[in-house]
């Protein structure tokens, strides 16, 4: 029943009692109001309750109203199956409602909620059931007072931000028509309004404090609100409005028009922002906002339309302003550093643009191409020159230096940070932004620097640090703007290695000048120390010979400094160290003890979680190098993670980070893994327990960690053992860790073999029957080698255990399927061959299970509807794919085909010519394809102990594959011998008349090949 007029009372005192305190009063108003969201007329009486100037002091109730109708439009907006909707004239009534209302909306939070629903409702009705939308919104803004026109502007840009972001070609062609009919009208207010407010302040910064000057700022105050909408609109309107000129080729006169203007209003605020530093908070933080504002404006145009951008009037004024804040700032603007930031954005976005570096084609044939390319050539030209020109060489040096010398050097407040934390200090200059601290921002833009100005930087950047070192000496403790400059140059040598490294020599700088000034260690040295660390992990790749041991000891020796940031700016580049390919086994393996000591410790005192993982990385990534060697260490490094899970409680994002280094452990202890499973068989337990409040978090690396486990067992302890039932659960909730599963269900086979079956039987039949049948061909093709492998080697135990996944594998057989799917075919071919393999080993039981009448019920569940014996089904099948299938697969499919011919099945006489023309085919092929399956042998993994050797007299799990490959009884047995066998006992089966006919109807030629291979036994 739609809700009236009538009905507004109900609402509003719903939505009273909706903000009630009294649970009893609230629970009971919020159950009525979600039931009334999808009645008709509910969204006009809240619009009423919102709009109502009577009401106008009750914010709070209003604002729940707003959020109930911002609710029930994005609910019931759009048809739904399950309901009708919000009919089209309510539709209408709430369309027309909203815009009238927003004009007369004081409260700022109010107003924001209904333009973005406005636009939400613009983004699926215009323009279609909305023609009049910007029509109506024009005509409004015409007779708008200061507040009205913020509230419309305010709704325009909520609406062309959702329109823009459509993608549909259609939508993109409504938003350049509109782009074209609104931008005229935006232009010229943002214009009339930049002069008034620049006038108004020029006369507020000269005024004392008085009430009616509060009530002009006031009203000032709302059309630079108004003003900054505005700001927004025309970059929406130029971004969108128009497709990029890097693409399409086209002079986007607008960015030629707007730009110039945009710069000269930044220059005209930026004196107020000394001005109204002190005295007149809210319009200094205007100022601030706005020539943020505007410099991100421009930023975004010239990624957008970067070659209307670098147009002679444009690009040389940015820059030029851009620099000359950046080298020759005033002295107010050097606090100003959100400014600061975004010039430097602006000349890294125009120093790292494509659009403006030369141009390499090749030879380009097609004629529309070449002017393409041809025109491009010649703007990036233009371009370059004019960048040549407002960029000379000496322009450039003078910014390399400042940005090193004034931006890249440590400041007061970030020594006094590294003081209060150094642990969140170290963090910090990782994980913050570039674009929101100065120092990272200076970074960026010198890298930028430096690659486009290589050679002329090069010398510059090698005579800084030469002065640097010169200016303080190694022994020097003070800290010092010397000290400082010299860690500035160091930052700024390590992020350029690659070029420096054929000016000098890392190992000479590390030999001389920074093995002195790592011996020296008074406190303040931590400067020095840690930026010495750090660029030792960003020359690694220079780092060679002897110095690698030193170098090794010195990170080693900072590993264990009294501070914690200079401790993990070790940690991490050991890790670098340890990971570059060129280190020396034998020189680090020594220092290993010392090492994981020092890791040790420095766990106990940080406390966030990136410095633990930091440290945790290098642990495993020390026991991967290592490998084996870390057996004498393995007590210790047990006891450090046994510790380390256990004060991990509850912080599973640690705890999987822990895993992952278990894992490596594992890897590296191999066969001598068990000595460590007090430790870690109750975490694994711990991991793959579904039913653990963490799983959710944990069971991809636990799974993981025991697959590794499993590999690396020397054997498997009855623990491991009863492990496999968590396996089934986990499969039972889905499938996502199938390929691990399949390796852990392979490693239990292969290393536990029967007393695995006897313990874990119904287990893993009902594991491998809800993968079968379920799963895709992707999944099933990584199955099926498992359910080959329990059939070879337990051909009279398994089949009887898992009859129900063989069914299915026959239904799949005879399923036929889509023969152009590769994936679909090889599904079959691979089940066929598992089949065919029973019928070989266990004759007797695929016979009795062909005949059970279950099979039919599940032929019958696949939509299967057999008429004749399922056998000779079977051999249609291997007689369709012998061509189709690998070579042992082909072998199977022939012993089969010929263990056929002894069955009581008179159809197979009919079928004897194409039985001898298969077997024949595949015994005279065999030399070939032996040879095939020998090279396929030679492939093993390429995990850790996966070589085909062993490992103090225990077989490598790829060893003990590859033994039970090569004992395949397929393998072992002769096609020539057994088909004669069997030829002789179906001559005496069938008769030897019935046999004898069924000969001669084979053509000569076939039957001399048949001869001829049956003589090769």
């Amino acid at each position: 029943m739609a809700l009236s007029a009538s009905d507004l009372q109900t609402v509003y005192s719903l939505l009273v009692s909706s903000l009630s305190a009294d649970e009893s009063v609230r629970k009971p108003a919020e159950s009525t109001l979600a039931q009334c969201e999808s009645r008709h007329g509910f969204c006009s009486c809240l619009l009423e309750v919102i709009s109502a100037k009577d009401l106008a002091s009750q914010v709070d109730v209003r604002l729940m109203a707003s959020v109930y109708f911002k609710n029930s439009i994005t609910r019931y907006w759009r048809h739904r199956r399950d309901s009708t909707g919000i009919v089209n004239d309510e539709k209408s009534h709430l369309r027309k409602k909203l815009l009238l209302h927003l004009r007369e909306e004081k409260n700022f939070q109010i107003a924001l909620q209904l333009a973005v629903l406005t636009s939400k409702i613009a983004r699926i009705d215009y323009p279609k059931e909305w023609p009049e939308l910007f029509p109506t919104l024009a005509q409004q803004l015409e007779s708008a007072d200061t507040l009205g026109s913020q509230r419309l502007f305010m709704v325009l840009f909520q609406i062309l931000k959702e329109l823009s972001s459509k993608r549909l070609s259609s939508d993109q062609r409504n938003f350049r028509e509109i782009a074209s009919h609104l931008f005229e009208y935006s232009w010229n207010l943002w214009k009339t309004d930049v002069q008034k407010i620049l006038q108004d302040l020029s006369g507020l910064s000269q005024c004392l404090p008085s009430n009616s000057l509060v009530l002009q700022q006031d009203n000032l105050l709302l059309i630079c609100e108004r003003w900054l909408l505005c700001s927004k609109i025309i970059r929406q309107l130029i971004i969108s409005g128009y497709p990029s000129d890097a693409t399409s080729l086209e002079d986007v006169c607008t960015v030629k028009e707007v730009c110039p203007l945009i710069l000269n209003a930044i220059q005209s605020f930026l004196p107020f922002y000394s001005s109204f530093q002190e005295g007149n908070d809210r319009l200094w933080e205007f100022v601030k906002q706005v020539c943020t504002k505007l410099m991100k404006i421009l930023i975004r145009i010239q990624e957008r339309h970067p070659y209307s951008f670098g147009d002679g009037h444009v690009l040389p004024l940015v820059l030029d302003l851009c620099l000359n804040k950046i080298t020759s700032p005033e002295r107010e603007i050097m606090s100003y550093e959100r400014f600061l930031i975004q010039c430097m954005v602006m000349v890294k976005s125009i120093l790292e643009c494509k659009e403006y570096k030369a141009v390499l084609t090749g030879r380009v044939i097609n004629e529309t191409a070449t002017k393409w390319e041809e025109r491009k050539k010649s703007i990036s030209s233009s371009v370059a020159d004019i960048l040549a020109k407002i960029l000379p060489n000496e322009r450039i040096t003078l910014l390399c230096n400042v940005l090193i010398r004034r931006y890249v050097i440590l400041t007061a407040n970030d020594l006094e940070a590294w003081h209060q934390s150094p642990e969140s200090f170290h963090h910090e200059q990782d994980m913050i932004q570039w674009t929101e601290k100065v120092r990272p921002c200076a970074e960026a833009l010198y890298i930028v620097l430096f690659e486009n100005y290589r050679q002329l930087l090069s010398p510059v950047i090698v005579s800084l640090l030469r002065e640097a070192m010169d200016s303080c000496p190694a022994v020097e403790i003070e800290i010092t703007p010397r000290m400082l400059l010299k860690d500035a140059a160091y930052t700024a040598a390590g992020h350029v290695y690659y070029e420096l490294s054929g000016y000098f020599s890392l190992s000479d700088w590390f030999n001389g000048t920074l093995s002195v000034e790592l011996s020296n260690s008074h406190p303040n040295m931590r400067i020095i120390h840690r930026k010495i660390a750090l660029v030792l992990g960003q020359w690694v790749s220079e780092i060679k010979g002897d110095t690698r041991k030193m170098v090794s000891c010195a990170l080693i020796r900072l590993l264990q400094d009294s501070d914690v940031a200079v401790r993990l700016a070790s940690c991490r580049s050991l890790c670098f160290l340890i990971g570059d390919c060129n280190i020396s086994e034998e020189g680090f393996n020594e220092l290993l003890p010392t090492c994981w000591g020092a890791c040790f410790k420095l766990m106990e005192d940080v406390q966030e979680f990136d410095s633990k993982v930091q440290v945790l990385n290098l642990i495993s990534v020390s026991m991967e190098h290592a490998g084996e060697k870390i057996t004498p260490f393995a007590k210790h490094l047990a006891e450090f993670f046994q510790k380390i899970w256990e004060e991990s409680t509850g912080e599973s994002l640690l705890q999987i980070q822990l895993l992952a280094a278990l894992r490596n452990f594992v890897y590296s202890l191999g066969y001598q893994s068990p000595i460590c499973y007090d430790m870690l068989l109750p975490i694994l337990q711990k991991g793959i327990d579904i039913n653990n409040p963490d799983e959710l978090n944990l069971l991809e690396d636990s799974v993981l960690l025991w697959e590794a486990t499993l590999s690396h067992a020397p054997s498997l302890i009855p623990q491991l053992l009863d492990f496999f039932p968590y396996l089934l659960g986990i499969m039972e909730r889905n499938f996502d860790h199938l390929q691990v599963a399949i390796i852990i269900i392979e490693d239990y086979i292969i290393s536990a073999g029967s007393e695995f079956l006897n313990r874990h039987s119904s287990s893993l039949a009902k594991l491998l029957e809800g993968i079968v049948g379920t799963v895709n061909d992707k999944g099933l093709l990584s199955t099926l080698p498992i359910i080959d492998l329990l059939v070879q080697c337990f051909p009279m135990e398994a089949p009887p255990m898992i009859y129900g996944t063989l069914q299915k594998l026959i239904a799949i057989c005879l399923s036929g399927g889509n023969d152009l799917n590769p994936s679909t075919v090889s599904v079959r071919a691979s089940c066929g061959a598992i089949i065919a393999r029973l019928l070989i080993l266990n004759t007797s039981y695929l016979a009795h299970l062909a005949s059970e009448p279950s099979l039919g019920f599940v032929l019958q569940q696949a939509g299967l509807s057999i008429d004749q014996n399922v056998l000779l089904c079977l051999v249609d099948l291997w007689l369709d794919r012998i061509d189709s299938v690998t070579a042992v697969q082909r072998k199977t499919y022939a012993l089969a085909l010929t263990i056929i011919l002894t069955l009581r099945l008179p159809e197979v006489m009919d079928k004897l010519d194409e039985i001898l023309s298969v077997c024949t085919s595949v015994i005279l092929g065999g030399s070939e394809e032996a040879s095939e399956e020998d090279s396929s042998d030679t492939t093993s993994s390429s995990g850790p102990l996966s070589e085909g050797f062993e490992y103090n007299g225990i077989p490598s799990k790829e060893l003990r594959k590859r033994q039970i490959r090569a004992s395949d009884p397929i393998k072992q047995l002769s096609l020539e011998n057994i088909l004669r066998e069997n030829l002789q006992a179906c001559a005496a089966l069938h008769g030897q008349e019935a046999f004898n006919a069924a000969i001669n109807r084979i053509h000569p030629s076939a039957l001399a090949q048949l001869q001829r291979a049956l003589k090769m036994a």
